[in-house]
């Protein structure tokens, strides 16, 4: 069972050849709301690559009593996601205003509503994660309630895994209680001051266990304490919309750690299903399912 505690958005994207520089208005070629947020990114993506999906992955945090709360939790269940945990609260659901250009790449603006009330853990958290084989954590929501989360999955046991972002500074108080870091390039400069990531890998060894360093089409860097290392090239693919890339990865690389598979294999699928999803538009619904992980596994290999 993979739990994910953090956060849930209503993605606005436009879609645009350039982006805006500041103070300039653009005309853009297509607009979507699409269902996101960090933490609902990665469970969907856990959940549509587990095999027999439905109620192996659950999610904890809270929507607002708007029709954006409706539509995420809606496409929660559709996915397989199970939302006993997710609560409604009065107000607004989060939103995560995006701007994506004609090379995949994209901006993004958050605005927190609900989700900032995802500050400590809620009656029936604590068991639901206690419950689980892996943990996920993102920094979406406040850093009080997910630092909350990770000791509580530190003391029974549970893998957490956090992926740093926003980028911003982590206190070790989290950082002790989390099995494996899964850092962009970025973020993993924030946190050493090292913009090369072989450089940042044993920077970041010092305060977890195990590391994975997203490097877009560069790949993936993963190191442990051991002294382990694997370097995977991404595959080879275009870009159409990178937006959920990296929530992608983590989703069904804790899916697959989740049911024991090996690191080598696990970072394969996630890199996979990354590959997939780069290559649709939006966030949630640019999601494979497993089949479709494997297949596109079959075909590379060939």
């Amino acid at each position: 069972m993979v739990t994910v505690f953090g956060s849930c958005n209503m993605d606005l994207v436009a879609y645009v050849a350039t982006p805006p520089r500041s103070g300039e208005t653009v005309h853009g070629r297509a607009f979507s709301t699409v269902p996101g947020g960090k933490g609902a990114n990665q469970a969907i993506a856990a959940a549509r690559a587990t095999p027999g999906a439905t109620g192996n992955t659950r999610f904890l945090g809270a929507v607002g009593d708007d029709g954006f709360g409706s539509r995420i939790r809606a496409e929660l269940l559709d996915s397989g996601v199970d939302t006993a945990g997710l609560r409604t609260v009065e107000g607004n659901s989060g939103t995560a205003h995006i701007v994506v250009d004609d090379e995949g790449g994209n901006s993004i603006i958050i605005v927190g509503g609900a989700n900032d009330t995802v500050d400590r853990l809620h009656d029936g958290d604590a068991d639901a994660i206690a419950d689980s084989g892996c943990l996920l954590l993102q920094l979406e929501t406040p850093l009080r309630g997910v630092s909350e989360a990770a000791e509580l999955a530190a003391r029974n046991g549970v893998r957490v895994i956090l992926t740093p972002a926003p980028a911003e500074p982590v206190p070790e108080s989290l950082l002790s209680n989390v099995d494996l870091l899964v850092p962009n390039e970025h973020e993993a400069a924030v946190l050493t001051g090292e913009s090369d990531p072989e450089r940042a890998l044993p920077a970041l060894l010092e305060s977890v266990p195990e590391v994975v360093v997203t490097m877009g089409g560069q790949g993936v860097l993963y190191g442990n304490r051991a002294g382990e290392r694997v370097r995977m090239p991404a595959f080879p693919v275009r870009a159409v919309d990178t937006t959920a890339a990296g929530d992608t990865f983590v989703g069904v690389l804790a899916a697959a750690l989740a049911r024991g598979t090996e690191i080598t294999r696990a970072l394969r699928l996630g890199s996979a299903a990354a590959a997939l999803s780069i290559q649709r538009k939006g966030a949630s619904g640019s999601m494979p399912v497993e089949d479709e992980i494997n297949e596109f596994l079959e075909q590379a290999t060939d």
